[in-house]
């Protein structure tokens, strides 16, 4: 997951039409893809979680393959969280460390459970 400090990313540019920005309450089945490389996902605080349900209805039934971004108040403690829902970058809120949040995917090795990016459980994967 590509991690951004709030200060580098100075947000979707309104004239960028492969940029779709999408609001909470937009259901993610219904919106057009078509020419959209990237999809912003606004967490207003920590505890609304609908931007979850978004990214992973995109890449698991839209399948888009471009670039699922968290803004707003997002959380070093969910990153791992959002990597596994489908998001490939996030804005970190103002005051976070980059360096910190990387870390964070230093804490697991894998995952028993399938997720948005990989499909099958691990007792499902081939073993070599």
């Amino acid at each position: 997951m590509k991690i951004l400090a709030n200060q580098d990313y100075p947000g979707a540019a309104e004239n960028d039409s492969s940029v779709l920005v999408l609001a909470n309450d937009v259901n993610a089945l219904e919106v057009s893809l078509d020419g959209i490389q990237q999809v912003d996902l606004y967490f207003p605080n920590f505890t609304d979680g609908r931007a979850f349900s978004q990214a992973y209805w995109l890449r698991r039934r839209r399948g888009f393959k471009g670039d699922i971004r968290a803004t707003g108040d997002v959380l070093i403690d969910q990153l791992v969280q959002m990597e596994r829902t489908g998001f490939s970058s996030a804005v970190l809120r103002a005051g976070v460390d980059a360096a910190d949040a990387q870390r964070q995917f230093e804490r697991f090795c894998g995952y028993y459970q399938a997720d948005a990016v990989n499909a099958k459980p691990h007792f499902a994967e081939v073993q070599a």
